[in-house]
């Protein structure tokens, strides 16, 4: 990943964990992975856990009374479900305790500039999370596209009410990167959330998205981050 950019200010640890959803999204991660998961978010009081939707009673069930919210994905993690398949993925998840919906978008439609469906499956996923008060998530896969396309999905993604647009799955070729934050920063505004995901390992990785305009951070290396974090306050 290139971090090379300006150097944030040192965050505090609640003000870092605030930001994080950690994400539980790997094939072979199990309910083991789940419970270890919130356990860490419950004592770092992060934003979010993000798991599969399989998982997500669980996750719900288990993040009770914290504060942090229980995340999912839908269309995860190459977009191509129709709408209707996206918004009874939403729904569904919504009733297993869901808040927060992250939202892969219909790249080859995109790419062919289909872009009445981009819109039409963002807006209705939109529709029923806004429904029950949750955030909805919006992620283009960056690496699969060029810069007037990544423009092209935020500005789709922001007028179709989305809270939040969002670099990568992380399983895609690359994941999130200081320039795609930026651009993304630069196409919604400051009123738009955007969050980078892919490939943040470390506390350095963290503060270069901050810096370029990220204002939630996807990533598995969670306690890695705030512990580098505490280090480097000289809070250990």
């Amino acid at each position: 990943m290139d971090t090379r950019t300006e150097t944030a200010p040192l965050p505090t640890v609640p003000a870092l964990a605030a930001m994080i959803d950690h994400a539980v999204l790997k094939p072979t991660q199990v309910e083991r992975d789940v419970v270890e998961a919130c356990t860490v978010a419950r004592r770092e009081h992060i934003a979010s856990v993000c798991v599969k939707p399989f998982y997500v009673p669980d996750c719900s069930r288990l993040l009770q009374g914290s504060g942090v919210r229980t995340s999912t994905v839908v269309g995860f993690p190459h977009g191509g479900q129709a709408p209707e398949v996206k918004v009874a993925t939403s729904l569904q998840a919504l009733r297993d305790g869901a808040s927060e919906l992250d939202m892969v978008i219909n790249i080859g439609a995109l790419i062919e500039r289909d872009y009445a469906t981009v819109e039409r499956e963002i807006a209705s996923v939109v529709g029923v999370g806004h429904a029950s008060e949750a955030v909805v998530k919006v992620i283009l896969e960056c690496a699969y596209l060029d810069d007037a396309q990544k423009a092209i999905a935020a500005q789709i993604a922001q007028a179709s009410g989305a809270d939040f647009v969002k670099t990568s799955t992380g399983f895609g070729p690359e994941g999130a990167t200081v320039e795609d934050v930026r651009l993304l920063r630069s196409v919604v505004g400051p009123k738009m959330g955007v969050k980078a995901a892919g490939g943040i390992r470390t506390l350095d990785d963290a503060l270069a998205m901050i810096a370029a305009g990220a204002d939630r951070l996807g990533t598995s290396s969670t306690a890695t981050i705030l512990e580098e974090l505490r280090q480097r306050r000289g809070e250990t």
